[in-house]
């Protein structure tokens, strides 16, 4: 992926969520989102494509936990449509697999821990 910036609003995203810093990330997420959207539609590679798809998944998945902690529900619902909807409709593992890194990575503890948080203190 010749261009980095979606990837490092994705990695300043999660930053914010770390910081508690809701309205930051979202931001981020956005601004990942829509560098993703401006790809030119040629066949990317395959390696290319994951790497699309990870930041794509990662910024849904900040996004989300921000918008809940900012109590803006129907934000929050339509991405998990995108999110859990394009994830699992691929049936390709993609998803799965996105998950799993996010978790060797640490990165999945803090959107657990914000969503937690927004579930009422309910552990996930």
């Amino acid at each position: 992926m010749a261009d980095r910036r979606p990837e490092k609003a994705c990695e300043q995203a999660c930053e914010s969520l770390k910081q508690q810093d809701y309205e930051v990330a979202v931001k981020h997420c956005t601004e990942a989102l829509l560098s993703l959207s401006r790809c030119p539609p040629a066949q990317p590679s395959e390696a290319c494509r994951a790497a699309i798809d990870r930041i794509k998944i990662e910024s849904l998945l900040y996004r989300i936990a921000s918008f809940l902690q900012l109590k803006k529900y129907g934000q929050a619902d339509e991405d998990c449509r995108h999110v859990l909807g394009e994830g699992l409709a691929k049936g390709d593992g993609s998803f799965r697999a996105v998950l799993c890194c996010m978790h060797l990575k640490g990165k999945l503890q803090i959107v657990s821990n914000v969503l937690s948080k927004s579930l009422m203190g309910e552990s996930l």
